[in-house]
């Protein structure tokens, strides 16, 4: 079956929310704004890490996070996801991809075309973060065809708890809920893809593990 129909098959299925979203602090700017942290109930991530993680959300906003573990070093992971230019690399839904604005730095356009079977065909989006230090990076979505209006997220690795050398990669965003969709469905198709995402980038990263490389 092709990856987009399996995608597609995954969508249309009802799953329930796992994600909870914490008590909410006082509204920031206006009143129809609230900071959110949403991160799935069972999770115990550092605080240097999920403050990278609470979203402004607005009234017609859904927000959401994947958390995945990779048995690969900090180093290796980051080596993959760092590369603004070269989402390819792990994201397989996307057919192409072109820096069109800037050096790789905060500030940098890409435009991204997707594979075919998708609700989109393309998407500019802009670099919003690049900490090497803190191993964060984040991208907002600011024009294209597609249907995930003022998407942005945010993913940060750290070493896991467990000490083995494994990484722990959270992925969280925030987006706008089409029109003539709900909340969950929103949340539903998005997670379906951050998760695809993470899984292959799991299995790249093991492969470079194994033969000892990097990007």
């Amino acid at each position: 079956m092709p990856k987009s129909s399996l995608l597609l098959h995954r969508i249309n299925t009802h799953t329930p929310a796992t994600t909870c979203k914490l008590s909410p602090a006082p509204p920031i700017g206006t009143a129809n704004f609230l900071r959110l942290t949403p991160l799935p109930c069972a999770s115990q991530l550092p605080d240097s890490v999920s403050r990278y993680h609470t979203r402004a959300v607005g009234p017609n906003q859904c927000c959401s996070t994947v958390i995945q573990e990779i048995s690969a070093p900090v180093s290796t992971v980051w080596s993959v996801v760092r590369r603004f230019d070269n989402p390819q690399a792990y994201k397989h839904f996307v057919k192409t991809c072109h820096v069109i604005l800037g050096d790789g730095n905060v500030g940098t356009l890409r435009e991204v075309h997707v594979i075919s079977g998708l609700p989109a065909a393309n998407s500019t989006e802009r670099l919003e973060i690049l900490d090497e230090e803190h191993h964060v990076i984040s991208f907002s979505v600011v024009g294209g065809d597609h249907r995930l209006s003022n998407y942005r997220s945010v993913t940060t690795l750290h070493d896991a708890p467990s000490g083995n050398g494994s990484t722990v990669v959270v992925e969280s965003y925030v987006v706008d809920i089409p029109l003539g969709n709900t909340r969950e469905e929103t949340c539903v198709f998005v997670d379906t893809i951050v998760k695809c995402n993470l899984q292959s980038l799991a299995k790249t990263a093991d492969d470079l593990t194994r033969s000892n490389t990097s990007f």
